[in-house]
């Protein structure tokens, strides 16, 4: 019976496989037996063969150190300086680390090669990740834990890395518990059982404390009890203090009377100060005129800036692309020149070579021909006729060979220009795709702009913090960026945004229960990682001194935006660092302001087209421009965006279209080649065949030869030839390689020479527009300045009218209001206590002040005390203790309560984990079987696995194909070591297929297998290995030149250990 699994297609496996995780390098420096090794795998299958001794096994004990595997777990040593080679100080390993694709980690710092480092000395040991550059990007453990955790890299798992000694282990050992333990730590069962019996130790000891905790309230209700039954033995002190609560009415509607001769003296002062407002309006009012003409001058200047610029631009782009192009074309003018310069001295010498042999092969001849030069004659003419038609036939050969591999190499040409063609398809989909959502998303901005900061999920919060604004102590600020505007245009939207763009979406809250509250709206709209700023409102608006701003013309991100909220202002300020934040226009002077000026309070430069620059003590940074960032949320309008983007989606279209066209000729181009391939390669077979048979024909008369000379000079005259045959053909492959690169270099050059000739006329056409917009932008700085200088004028006038003026005003204001507010407060506080009717009735306050009144209360208070010192307590107290312990141990009766759902609560989802625990134990138990009996029908054996999990106890059981005819079930114990082996091996397989890993590793694996056995094993392992799509690594002392080859199949022999 066949075997009935179906593994995945390679190319479909190939085409969802990612590259994250995959080992591309491993370098080993003193470390065990190695001085220095480097080893480069291939993405699928590598075998590493070698003689017992040559440090095989070493490389798995180094990638599992490198990857944070304790010494002991590595069964080599048992501590890490014993891996350091003899003699030496350290050992160092070097894991290279493939990160590319949808799985890759960190990319945009990595990038696509991650570098793992493992120092170790004899006192400390240090590991160290780099990025593709060769930077180092962290040094600590939890880093190493994040990425391996990311990755599912756990290379104590024998289904990841099984070693030497794991797999000497698990192949021999026949007890059924050890299996068990194999299986149930290669499954993750055994890490999912120790997390649920962990639980349930901690839910017992916490019930155990609730139960503690609940008979701890005991004595606080008695203590209750007696304070109840003293309250109702001192009710009778009740009548003293009548009269004191009389004095507290008219004592507290005094402070209302009080306050309303304030209002009267503080309304004639307000007056007053109103008479002073119109002079210093007077003088705002011409300032702003001055400022309203600067503002038209400059907006003339920068609409003349914009149409030179819209010039200029294209001839910088132009100018820096014939730039590259030109530095390009030289780099590979150059690599061409040395690559020919190599290939000629082979030449050389090849030639060298050849005259040798033949001289050699002379002088053979002359020796022959003085000693049997009679006899020999006739063969001699016989094998001149052999080896001429042998040659005519090389000829042959060589040439159709020379057209398969022409068109071979025309077929990868075609094939990487179909697959580059299509990667452009792709990627103008995918820009075309990202376009087609910036344009929805500018049409729902343009609907409601608030949108622009978190989409329709802000909305949903907006009504979400209207419904719960009551739980609130203040309302939310937010978001951030709805409550800013551009004050000079949209010049600066993309700069501002790249500065402060991240606190846009943000909202602010007053405190940290506002914050709970909010964080509780957000899941309730549903809107996840909401940024939630902690920030002061009742802070005023920062007023920044002019010396603790950069010292710079240029604006400052504060500048620009114009907000009404006092509390933006101040969170742009405190933890934006926006008046710290510079804005520049181009690149040049952004390198001048951060890099080359030393402004003091400056942190970071900003340029309109999105570089961003800072400098820390001696380093200076400049970041590119993020692509991802989303410009323009706070221009004034989107029209032009999405004019600029319906054009760029229209042109990604055009292009698209046209690259659909060229893969369209190039697969059918493709197809004329493939059959002209075929039509080559049965003619060089039918070449090969005729060739071998004129060989063999030749070395039989050769050999009749020598068994009649006795002599073996015949033998060397042949090889010689031979020799001198494969050197002159290797020589014409060397000679037509030459030709072409000649050409190559011939075209790079000229490419070269005319991009040089066209950088420089580019160059002297520009010069003009590029001198006239330089002195454009001197002159709009110029009017920029003055601007300033008006407006710190205008500033001037103002803050006179705000300071001397306004504020006087408003501090009387905010003073009569707080009259006004205290009044209405303290006729609340007094109508509470009683109302102004019975105070009429009382005769009012006589004209008192609230400070006689005072004393007359205080007087009558001490007389109360005095007829209440017979009491320890008064009953006010005692009822206020009483109250209080009622209240505490309802608390903690609900509180306890709740503990007690919440354990009931926990122990409900304890016991449904236990129950998906076990069925899917039930099923992995299940699965196993089935994959295991896939891999014994390779050989036509069938089996079963039985795996009790109450025992602990797994047990495997095959039947062998001489069995077929009785029911005979054997256990692994009783069949020979090599079925023993397989069976194993394939019982390996079924829980690989049950884990995931980027790579795995074997090490001596067939150890024990005779060699049929073995051949299907491999092939086995093979086959599996490009199906299930990881990274493996087989190491075996063994030949593996029986192992089937292919592109993704990578074999390498370790050298034999010195002696």
């Amino acid at each position: 019976m066949g075997d009935s699994r179906v593994f995945p297609d390679p190319i479909f496996t190939l085409s969802r496989r990612s590259n994250a995780g995959i080992i591309k390098r491993i370098r080993l420096e003193n470390f065990m037996c190695h001085s220095n090794l480097e080893i480069e795998l291939g993405e699928w299958v590598n075998f590493i063969s070698g003689q017992n001794g040559s440090g095989k096994s070493a490389v798995l004990t180094a990638l599992c150190v490198a990857f944070g595997c304790r010494a002991k777990g590595t069964q080599r040593a048992s501590s890490l300086k014993d891996f350091i080679k003899t003699g030496c100080s350290y050992a160092f390993v070097y894991v290279e680390i493939k990160n590319e694709g949808e799985d890759a980690f960190k990319p945009e710092i990595f990038g696509d090669i991650i570098i793992l480092e493992r120092r170790i000395s004899d006192s400390t040991s240090s590991t160290n990740l780099k990025d593709h550059q060769g930077r180092k990007v962290a040094s600590r453990r939890d880093d190493l834990r994040e990425l391996v955790e990311h990755f599912n890299i756990d290379v104590e798992n024998p289904c990841v890395i099984m070693s030497q000694d794991k797999s000497r282990e698990f192949l021999h050992s026949g007890n059924d518990k050890d299996k068990f333990k194999f299986f149930f730590k290669a499954t993750l069962l055994q890490q999912v059982n120790d997390l649920l019996q962990n639980i349930y130790e901690h839910l017992k000891s916490a019930t155990a404390l609730v139960c503690e905790l609940e008979e701890s309230i005991k004595p606080i209700q008695k203590e209750i009890e007696e304070l109840q039954g003293k309250i109702r033995n001192m009710e009778h002190v009740e009548e003293i203090s009548l009269q004191v609560q009389q004095l507290k009415k008219k004592l507290a509607w005094s402070w209302v009377y009080d306050v309303d001769k304030q209002l009267v003296e503080q309304n004639a002062k307000i007056g007053i100060l109103k008479d002073r407002i119109p002079a210093c309006q007077a003088k705002i009012d011409m300032q702003l005129s001055v400022l309203e003409e600067l503002k038209e001058r400059i907006s003339k200047k920068k609409a003349q800036i914009a149409c030179m610029m819209e010039k200029t631009s294209e001839v910088r782009r132009m100018k820096d692309e014939l730039q590259q192009m030109l530095s390009m074309a030289t780099k590979e003018k150059l690599e061409l020149e040395e690559e020919y310069g190599r290939k000629t001295n082979h030449v050389q010498k090849m030639v060298k070579r050849v005259r040798f042999l033949e001289q050699q092969v002379q002088d053979i001849h002359e020796q022959h021909v003085q000693s049997t030069q009679a006899e020999e004659s006739e063969i001699e003419e016989k094998v001149k006729e052999l080896q001429h038609e042998i040659d005519a036939a090389n000829s042959t050969l060589t040439r159709l060979k020379e057209e398969e591999s022409a068109l071979l190499e025309s077929i990868n040409m075609g094939s990487s220009e179909i697959g580059r063609i299509g990667n452009e398809i792709e990627e103008f989909e995918k820009k075309r795709r990202e376009i087609a959502h910036s344009i929805r998303e500018l049409h729902q901005h343009q609907t409601n702009k608030i949108t622009a900061f978190g989409g329709d999920r802000v909305i949903n919060l907006l009504r979400a913090i209207e419904r719960h604004q009551q739980r609130f102590k203040k309302p939310p600020v937010g978001p951030v960026g709805a409550h800013l505007s551009l004050i000079n245009g949209d010049t600066w939207a993309r700069a501002v945004e790249n500065a402060v763009g991240r606190l846009f979406n943000a909202f602010i809250v007053t405190n940290h229960k506002d914050a709970l509250v909010l964080r509780g709206c957000a899941r309730e709209a549903n809107y996840n990682h909401l940024q939630i700023l902690i920030y002061d409102f009742s802070r005023p608006r920062l007023n920044i001194p002019p010396h603790m701003l950069p010292q710079t013309s240029h604006p400052t991100t504060l500048s620009v935006l114009h907000t009404e909220n006092h509390i933006v202002f101040n969170v742009l300020v405190d933890v934006g660092d926006a008046e710290r934040l510079v804005l520049v226009r181009d690149y040049n002077a952004g390198k001048a302001v951060a890099f080359e000026q030393r402004i003091l309070n400056l942190k970071e430069v900003y340029t309109l087209d999105g570089y961003k620059m800072f400098s820390r003590g001696s380093v200076q940074t400049t970041l590119p421009p993020n692509k991802k960032l989303r410009s323009g949320r706070l221009c004034s309008s989107f029209d032009d965006q999405i004019t600029d983007l319906q054009r760029d989606e229209s042109n990604i279209n055009e292009e698209a279209q046209l690259r659909k066209r060229r893969k369209r000729d190039a697969e059918e181009s493709m197809q004329g080649l493939q059959g002209h391939l075929r039509s080559v390669k049965r003619r060089r077979q039918d070449a090969e065949r005729d060739l071998m048979a004129k060989k063999l024909t030749l070395q039989d008369v050769q050999n009749s030869y020598v068994a009649e000379a006795s002599s073996s000079a015949a033998s060397n005259v042949d090889e010689l030839h031979q020799e001198i045959s494969k050197v002159c053909e290797e020589m014409q492959e060397k000679e037509v390689l030459l030709e072409k690169l000649r050409i190559r270099m011939n075209e790079a050059e000229m490419k070269a020479n005319e991009l040089k000739v066209s950088f420089e006329n580019l160059c002297e056409s520009a010069k003009g527009d590029i001198d006239a917009f330089d002195k454009s932008e001197n002159d709009l700085i110029t009017l920029e300045q003055a601007l300033l200088d008006e407006e710190s004028k205008k500033v001037h006038y103002e803050g006179l009218m705000n300071n001397k003026v306004l504020s006087l005003i408003k501090e009387a204001e905010a003073h009569f209001q707080e009259l006004e507010k205290d009044r209405l407060e303290n006729c609340k506080k007094a109508s509470i206590i009683c109302p102004e009717a019975e105070i009429e009735a009382l005769g009012g306050c006589n004209g008192s002040t609230p400070e006689q009144l005072s004393a007359q209360l205080t007087r009558l208070s001490q007389r109360l005390r005095h007829e209440s010192q017979r009491y320890s307590e008064s009953i006010d107290d005692l009822r206020m203790l009483c109250e209080k312990k009622e209240r505490k141990i309802r608390r903690k009766q609900q509180t306890y309560q709740a503990f007690r759902e919440k354990l009931n609560a926990c122990e409900q989802a304890l016991n449904l984990r236990w129950s998906k625990f076990q069925r899917n134990a039930t099923l992995l138990k299940r699965q196993l079987t089935w994959q295991f009996n896939g891999h014994l029908r390779k050989k036509g054996i069938s089996g079963q696995i039985k795996i009790s999990y109450e025992e602990k106890t797994l047990s495997v059981e095959v039947k062998m194909p001489q069995d077929a005819s009785s029911s005979t079930v054997r256990d692994t114990r009783g069949l020979s070591g090599g079925e023993r082996s397989f069976s194993t091996l394939c019982f390996a397989l079924a829980l690989h297929e049950m884990t995931e890993a980027p790579f795995r590793a074997m090490d001596e694996f067939d150890v024990f297998m005779d060699a049929v056995s073995r051949k299907i094993s491999l092939d086995t392992l093979v086959d599996f290995a490009l199906a299930q799509g990881s990274q493996w690594v087989f190491i075996t002392p063994h030949d593996v030149s029986m192992v089937k080859q292919g592109e993704r199949v990578k074999k390498q022999h370790m050298a034999a250990p010195r002696s």
